[in-house]
Formats: C-alpha cells, structure tokens, sequence
C-alpha cells in the first residue's frame, strides 16, 4: 500500500466515523421535545440559557452533555485562539497523556465518540492495539474532531472579564481583540482549568526575582535559550519533571529539582479513586468524609509514571534534591543562588512548579463576589489533625456545582455561577480538571443545570401543560350495520 492510498483510507475512515456518529445521536436523542422558552436580555437581544467559559475538555463535554439535554441555546467562550485551548498544545509538556488510553471522557459513554473511535479511524486497529499511552498531540486532536463532530458552538479568543447581575440574567462581559461587549445568560458555567479561582503558585522568594530568571510551568518558556544554562526546577509532582524534561532534552548543562519533601510522590491516589462509586457519590457525603478523603489526596504531590522519571533520569545532567524547600532565591552575576536545608544551588534559570493558589480576587471575572463567595473553611471545621489553610480556600459547592454565599442575600445570584474545575475538587473529588471523571460528573452538573432551569420556569411550564390541548386520537362515529 503507498502512501496516498493509506491517507485515502484514514480519511474514508474519518468520514464514515461522523456519518456513525450522526445516526447514532440522532438514534438517541430522546426525547426530542424542546422545552426552553427564548429569554431577552436587557438590551433587547437574546439571552443564552447556559454561557461556558472555557473550552478546553471539560467545557466542550459539559456543552455536548446540555445539548444532550435539549439545551441548545448555549456558547462557549474561550480566550484562547481557535486549537489552543486548554494546555495540550501550550503549557502541557509531557509526550503523552497520564491517563491509560481506554479511560473514556468528553464522550459521555457514547462509543462512536471515544478517543479509541476516533483513533482507529484514523491510524487503524493495529495502531491502537499497540498504543502504549495517548500522545498529548493526538488528544488535541480529538477533541478539534470532537467539537466539530458534535457542532458545539465555541467562540474563541473571547476572553470573560466581568460576570455581574442585570435584570434576572447575568451579565457577561466579553473582551475580544481589545473591544468589550456584554452576552447575557441565566446560568453560567466556570470551566477555566487550574487557574479558575487564582492562579499558579509563585513563592515569594522566586517571585521576587527579575523576570528574565523566573517562570512558572504554565507560562511560555523559550527552552531553546536554556541550552547550556543550569536550571532549577521548583516542585516534584508531575508538571515539575515534565518542565525538568524538556530543559534537559533542549540541551540545559545542570537541571536541578527541588523537591521539599525528604520522599518523593510515587503512589498515584488518582488511580485508587477511578471507581464509579467514587467518582458518582463522593459529593453525596456529608462534609466530614468529603474533607478527610479529600484533603488526604490533594495533600500528596500528583504522583508520576516511570516514564516521566525516566525522561529526566536518562540524563547525567539531571539532580533530585530532596528535602529541600526554598528558604530564599538571591539573583547575582553568577546566577541565582537558591538556600536550601541541604546547601545552596545555583541556577541561570528557575521554573516553578508547584501548584496552584485559590484567590478569587486575583480573577477579573470574579472579583466582583469574590468576598462574598463561601470557602470551605467557612462551612466545616475539620478535626485538628486533618486542618489545611489551603484547602480551606476551596469554595464550598452546592450539589449542582454552584457557588455559595458566606453572608446570605448580599449575592444571591451567583448561585446561577456554577464551577467545574480543578477547584471543584474538595466539593466533589475529580471532575472538572479530569479525564476519567467526566463520565460521572459531567451528568450530575448537567442534571443540576437542567434543574435550575427547569425549577425557574415552573410557573410557566404549569400554565404550558394547562392549555395542552393536542389531541392523540381523532374519535369516529361507529359504523352501523345494514
């Protein structure tokens, strides 16, 4: 076979892929009957139902799930140009994804929308039977398909700067190409990755530093111009040796990570979890049991797989400093000379990795109610062995995903503000920052999105069902015999 006629096969695999997938939704898409009457907003355009800002993984699959839903008038925002949503062909430095290739996700157990479905139309059966793990490229590349194949509509480079009340609905305020613009919804869903409700993780001994010698792992790094430099790498979950990796493999002369624990992060907790009574009920406990298993988990670092540690091991380059918190980062003409417990190291270059800082203020689009939206700490006191000023910062969450007041009737809207992200992990375990939760939690925020909408126009819908008068069966006089 050549070459041509191979890509000819890909692409009539491709092409028969989406004519499966058509039937197939059209095949369930029970029941069909719309059942949202059209809103106005303020300025006499219509209103969308559901606005979803983010259109990385987690926004595509809650928008694919409200049109499931007989949804329909929704968009999706993202600040990010068209393909560069999320982190997988940004920030996300590994060479594939963590996950193991048969977790499925945006699908929402749909079979003919799963990565392997898509992957076998394009590269063959063979090609997944021997896939170890997904290339992170591929990933994107499934989801560009997917967005197309299930026709979610996306705005891009629309970034949301403002979310305010305005007769009934929310106010969206919308920057795109440095003009503003309002959109008005009745629900909005926050599906905006790590930094949702702040930002990465700076300390301040490394914030303090001069730009051109610090970066976080989320930002754009020219790894280029480390060749030859020595590089500190502050972090030992994942994303710190993904970033260690990659300045290694660009040709960096020392790469030192800086772990401040004295043991290294080997045992995944994300792995134990993927069970569906997990990932279905753990927002169903009450506080105690939801606090303790997950600031059990979100205590450990990400854990990593041997061929992450493998990357940056290969390389003689390479030092793993443990036990070695930064006590203090002085810039010099040598370079930056890090103090830790264990000695000093310096370094051309830092990189910081570790996590993330939940501060609703630091966000433009929630400072408006960022004082007035319930943390943890604010509704649970956990025993004093298990408290965590960090995870006391996580917004406490209703069972729909919304946030919450910390003094009742100053904010009541932002209960139509509903949050599906890495900061909606304390509330309900992994969901909107994880792959293999989607099937699980994508319904239950749909569900309670649905719920909301339903319970405000009630009134309506009883005065719809009152009028009902189409009728089932036309009745006949019977025949009378000769």
């Amino acid at each position: 076979m050549n070459a041509a006629s191979g890509d000819a096969m890909k692409h009539d695999g491709l092409s028969l892929l989406e004519s499966r997938v058509a039937a197939d939704l059209a095949r369930t898409a029970h029941p069909r009957a719309p059942w949202l009457k059209p809103v106005t907003g303020p300025d006499g355009q219509p209103a969308h139902d559901v606005i979803i800002v983010g259109g990385g993984q987690s926004g595509l699959a809650t928008a694919f799930g409200l049109l499931r839903s007989r949804v329909d008038n929704i968009l999706v925002l993202d600040k990010a140009p068209a393909g560069q949503e999320g982190p997988w062909r940004t920030y996300a430095r590994m060479h594939t994804l963590r996950s193991p290739k048969d977790f499925t996700g945006p699908d929402l157990d749909m079979p003919c929308l799963t990565y392997q479905s898509w992957h076998e139309a394009k590269f063959g059966a063979d090609s997944w039977d021997e896939l170890a793990l997904i290339p992170k490229g591929h990933w994107a590349d499934y989801l560009d398909w997917f967005r197309h194949v299930t026709g979610l509509p996306v705005r891009s480079e629309a970034e949301v700067v403002d979310i305010a009340p305005d007769s009934g609905l929310l106010a969206v305020t919308v920057r795109s190409r440095g003009v503003e613009s309002r959109l008005y919804a009745r629900k909005v869903v926050l599906a905006t990755g790590q930094e949702s409700m702040g930002d990465w993780s700076l300390p301040a001994p490394i914030a303090a530093l001069p730009a051109q010698r610090r970066a976080h792992c989320a930002q754009a790094i020219d790894f280029t111009a480390l060749a030859g430099k020595r590089v500190a790498v502050i972090g030992a979950g994942a994303s710190a040796f993904d970033n260690a990796a990659t300045a290694l493999e660009a040709g960096a002369a020392a790469v030192h990570l800086l772990c401040r624990r004295k043991e290294i992060q080997v045992v995944q907790p994300y792995r134990w979890l993927t069970f569906r009574g997990f990932l279905r009920h753990l927002g169903d406990l009450d506080d105690a049991w939801r606090w303790r298993f997950m600031s059990a988990v979100l205590g450990l670092r990400e854990g990593f797989p041997q061929a992450t540690y493998d990357r940056c091991a290969v390389h003689d380059a390479f030092r793993l400093h443990l036990g070695s918190p930064v006590i203090s980062a002085i810039d010099g003409p040598g370079g930056v000379e890090l103090a830790t417990p264990c000695g000093s190291v310096t370094a051309d270059f830092v990189i910081c990795a570790s996590g993330i800082e939940i501060d609703l203020a630091a966000r433009p689009e929630l400072a408006r109610f960022a004082g007035n939206t319930a943390s943890w700490g604010d509704r649970y006191t956990p025993p004093p062995a298990e408290r965590d000023e960090r995870l006391a910062r996580f917004p406490y969450l209703g069972d729909d995903y919304a946030l919450s007041e910390r003094v009742p009737g100053a904010t009541p809207w932002i209960a139509d503000i509903h949050l599906f992200s890495i900061a909606s992990t304390m509330s309900f375990g992994a969901s909107g920052s994880s792959i293999n939760a989607m099937t699980t939690a994508v319904p239950k925020l749909v569900s309670g999105l649905t719920r909301g909408l339903f319970r405000a126009d009630v009134g309506t819908l009883w005065e719809e069902f009152q009028a009902y008068d189409v009728p089932q069966a036309v009745l006949r006089s019977p025949a009378r015999g000769g």
